[in-house]
């Protein structure tokens, strides 16, 4: 056992030969290196599968043992200050070094087909390994310092990978509104870091917690001071995981590659926030305001978020707004105390929301090549419909992530989420109507989006497609006539065609690309048609299934999302108890001195849980009702005309329906006004302040500055004719200027 744990500090320098050997030969073989493309980045799934090994044996010596291992080293003493560097291993920190490995291997492999034909590819790697170096070292950072320094790296990794293809405008604006608002948040948890060090004089994990303790028991503690400080700790959390008000980043943050969006901005990085809360945990429990406030920011993002994905119409957006809503369960169950529910939840969570956002970059994937360079079209959902037959693999995956999120047994969200509910219900009973609301709108959302994906009919670039041989389209070769013409000038329209959205802009003649498009239009091909591959030469149809590769990152998610939720069952059995989660977590409970007796009986559970899978159906067939296939096209649907079709006698309803559908729709389109909000409460007023100061700086600063050379300078060629040498005419001079002071001042 002590082995493992002495080697426990080479976890987070193990992925970082990767970036290193990859920027030193960007920089000086720049050729070469960039055509060993697959064998650079292989190394960096080989390195995250040895961490991933070395986690699975931490877990079971937490298992056999439930112990906590802390081993640090002094890096820098002081007589008044002593920073100290070192890690920490509990059950919390087992939990996510295995959520980051496994996750971490799963994109990792899917990225290596996604991103092939990026330039960035080796790029892309790089900023990916060092992500998960710097995510791993925060995990096992064993203070507060050592996590700050991790904390602003993985932003850092975040802010080069949102902004991955710089070249497109909205990329860049999203990478710097993600640093901008997450650098809100850092400053709040550096005070909060030192603030904490003012009251304790320790950045050390479990001395804070026992210094704390014994000041609070001697009331040697200012508690107003020590609330504050709290709150400014919980301000980095607050951006980090996408809590209001500090949310704004998360959706824009889509403009990043998809496997990004998965494992960053899905299970890992957005997660950390979190994650710092439960590490924090005992510590915020001496402070009960921000408890409340902890789970009073999480029920608000909770419904929030739950409303924003509503009207979505880029399935990664409306995936990001369910992120955030998944995680405001996450925060709540901490404020209301519920370590163990919060942290299942992000559990099954990571692994369901990660199945989820691959199985849309594997949507993105397969139509990409007909509605062209644009991620506007190959994101939204307008441009699908009737994917079942052409991507059946990805649709059973992304099924799958949906009725987990929904909360649809056995799937891992169920179990979770639950618990959550059964929880807030105890807690607060406005809590639990809109914890139990959100339920039933999470279920809405998700298979809205499922349903407009993969039900009704074909939606690329033309609308009532759906494939019978009597359809007026019909499918010819961009080749030819049978595809045996061969013309040069096609091939290369058709290598533009078919490269993804990822590259960047100086890579393609947009003109031609536009060229083939109306091309397409033009001879009314049919969006189901066959290429041939450049590099493979084989024959390839579009929407098509991605490759194994990527359907095997998608399948083994599909087995976690179906059987990670067992880890955690919180009932028992014929006097067997099924929860091992809880057992596993004795240590971190233990610093919470709370009852780790959670588990209920099979009938108690049963009871508990059938209100929320009810609202769950209730919500799925609400969407089924209004996006089944006849009303698949977002276009031609229109809830108001349904109604009016339906109840023409009742106006009054009507009326009211069309009120209240548009306020939301309003809402949940411009997402919930926060930008315009912040455009005209911040930016605006940021600009005048900032000219205002302009004004002050030239006019009053600069002024009173120049005004007192260009006086020094005047008085000077002015007292020169004075002075004639005569020391009677000074003391004279003198005098009046002492008798003026004094009559005007006195």
């Amino acid at each position: 056992m002590e082995y493992i744990y002495q080697y426990s500090w080479l976890i987070p320098f193990i992925p970082l030969p990767v970036p290193i050997l990859i920027g030193v030969g960007l920089l000086l073989f720049p050729s070469v290196t960039k055509n060993l493309r697959r064998i650079l980045a292989i190394p960096s799934i080989f390195l995250l599968s040895i961490i991933m090994i070395f986690a699975v044996d931490l877990t079971i010596q937490q298992i056999n043992n439930s112990s906590i291992y802390q081993y640090v080293w002094s890096w820098t003493i002081n007589n008044d200050l002593s920073f100290e560097f070192g890690y920490f291993i509990d059950s919390l920190t087992s939990i996510m070094l295995i959520l980051i490995t496994t996750v971490g291997i799963l994109v990792l492999i899917y990225s290596d087909n996604y991103m092939f034909h990026d330039q960035g590819y080796l790029r892309f790697f790089a900023y990916m390994s060092f992500f998960n170096a710097s995510m791993l070292g925060l995990v096992t950072s064993s203070n507060l310092i050592q996590i700050y320094i991790f904390w602003e790296l993985v932003g850092m990794c975040s802010y080069l990978l949102i902004g991955f293809w710089f070249t497109r405008p909205l990329a860049a604006t999203a990478c710097q509104k993600a640093f901008v608002t997450n650098r809100v948040g850092d400053f709040g948890l550096l005070l909060g870091i030192l603030g904490f060090y003012w009251i304790t004089g320790s950045f050390e994990f479990q001395d804070l917690f026992e210094i704390l303790k014994n000041l609070i028991n001697k009331n040697e503690v200012n508690l107003f001071f020590l609330t504050l400080c709290a709150f400014l700790l919980f301000v980095g959390p607050i951006a980090k995981s996408a809590q209001f008000p500090l949310h704004v980043w998360l959706a824009d943050a889509m403009e990043g590659p998809t496997p990004t969006s998965a494992l960053i901005h899905a299970a890992t990085m957005v997660a950390a926030g979190i994650f710092l809360v439960a590490r924090l945990l005992p510590l915020f429990m001496y402070a009960p305001y921000i408890m409340n406030l902890i789970a009073l920011l999480g029920i608000v993002t909770v419904l929030l978020g739950a409303t924003l994905a509503l009207a979505q119409k880029d399935i990664k957006r409306g995936l990001a707004y369910s992120t955030m809503s998944q995680l405001g369960y996450m925060m709540l169950a901490l404020g209301m105390g519920s370590y163990r529910a919060a942290l299942f939840h992000l559990i099954t969570h990571a692994y369901s929301k990660a199945l989820l956002f691959l199985g849309s970059g594997s949507i993105i994937h397969s139509i990409e090549p007909i509605v062209g360079y644009s991620t506007n079209k190959s994101q939204n959902i307008a441009f699908m419909g009737g994917l079942t037959k052409h991507v059946p693999i990805t649709k059973i995956a992304f099924l799958t992530g949906t009725l987990s999120l929904c909360g649809i047994p056995p799937f891992a969200c169920f179990w979770s989420k639950d618990e959550i509910l059964n929880d807030s219900s105890l807690y607060s009973t406005i809590f639990a109507i809109i914890a139990y609301s959100t339920a039933g709108l999470t279920a809405f959302y998700m298979f809205r989006i499922y349903l407009l994906i993969f039900e009704g009919h074909l939606n690329i670039f033309f609308q009532n497609f759906n494939g019978k041989k009597n359809n007026l389209f019909f499918s010819i070769s961009l080749w030819g006539k049978e595809g045996k013409k061969i013309i040069k000038k096609k091939v290369y329209l058709l290598f533009l065609l078919t490269m993804r959205k990822n590259e960047s802009t100086s890579f393609f003649d947009i003109s031609i690309n536009s060229m083939c498009l109306r091309l397409l239009q033009k001879k009314r091909i049919r969006p189901f048609f066959t290429i041939t591959n450049f590099n493979t030469k084989k024959i390839l149809s579009y929407p098509h299934e991605s490759d194994n590769a990527m359907l095997f990152s998608m399948l083994v998610l599909v087995l976690f999302t179906l059987f990670v939720g067992f880890f955690g069952v919180s009932f028992n059995y014929g006097g067997v108890d099924f929860d091992i989660l809880s057992t596993f977590l004795i240590p971190s409970i233990n610093l919470l001195h709370k009852n780790l007796n959670n588990s209920l009986d099979s009938y108690e559970f049963v009871k508990n849980a059938s209100f929320s899978v009810s609202l769950a159906y209730f919500g799925i067939v609400i969407a089924s009702f209004l996006y089944k296939p006849v009303y698949s096209s977002i276009q031609n649907f229109n809830l108001i005309n349904f109604f009016s079709k339906n109840f023409p006698n009742k106006i009054c309803i009507n009326i009211f329906i069309e009120k209240i559908t548009n306020i939301i729709y309003d809402w949940s389109y411009n997402r919930g006004y926060m930008d315009a909000f912040i455009g005209i409460a911040f930016n605006k007023n940021i600009k005048r302040l900032a000219k205002i100061n302009n004004i002050l700086d030239r006019r009053i600063v600069d002024g009173i500055t120049n005004g007192v050379g260009v006086t020094s300078f005047f008085m000077g060629e002015a007292f020169k004719y004075v002075g004639g040498g005569r020391i009677s005419s000074y003391i004279l001079f003198f005098l009046f200027f002492v008798l003026l002071f004094f009559f005007i001042f006195i």
